[in-house]
């Protein structure tokens, strides 16, 4: 079995056959890329502007269909129970830990990861505010915490770094980047 196969065997998540339709119903049909999955469901996952056409597991998690079947390893698998905050994206908007949240739960909505805020060539202001505040050590937790922390500034958090603090108190930097990730997120509110 292929290193892909193996992938989609794992995280119960295959990618739909080019030309068929994601909404085809009955017993699952196999795929020439991936096995075929028992009760696999159709699924459309937008992520960072673009719709993927899935048939999924059921129980399938975010986390794994977006490393594992459409390839975006930005988004980090830290702890898989929701307590560190490496898995952090955003759906529609609000802060999620991808690893708590199934994908089917997910159809049609507007996901973003890491991948989706800026480009090497242009930064969104939060990462290049976390380049510039030396806001990561060896950068596990990193995506995590920008996308994090790009989601607390449409939140309501008052001024001070304890507020900043709290907030960001789901996201965990075992290098303890903390002071320099607080006064990257800082920079950024005070210029917005």
């Amino acid at each position: 079995m292929g290193s892909t196969a193996a992938a989609a065997a794992i995280t119960g998540c295959t990618p739909v056959r080019p030309g068929s339709s994601p909404a085809q119903s009955g017993s699952p049909a196999p795929f020439a890329d991936g096995p075929n999955i028992q009760g696999a469901v159709p699924i459309t996952l937008r992520i960072n502007r673009n719709d993927h056409h899935l048939r999924i597991d059921p129980r399938a998690t975010l986390l794994d269909c977006i490393r594992e079947t459409v390839a975006l390893t930005g988004t980090k698998k830290g702890c898989d129970h929701g307590q560190c905050g490496a898995c952090t994206v955003h759906v529609n908007g609000r802060r999620v830990n991808s690893c708590l949240s199934l994908a089917l739960l997910h159809d049609g909505a507007e996901i973003t990861t890491i991948e989706g805020l800026g480009t090497p060539d242009a930064l969104h202001p939060m990462q290049a505010a976390f380049l510039t505040h030396d806001g990561y050590q060896c950068g596990y937790c990193t995506s995590g915490q920008i996308m994090s922390a790009v989601a607390l500034l449409k939140e309501p958090c008052g001024p001070t770094d304890a507020d900043v603090k709290e907030l960001m108190s789901g996201n965990i930097c075992r290098c303890g980047a903390y002071q320099n990730i607080v006064a990257a997120i800082q920079h950024v509110r005070k210029k917005s």
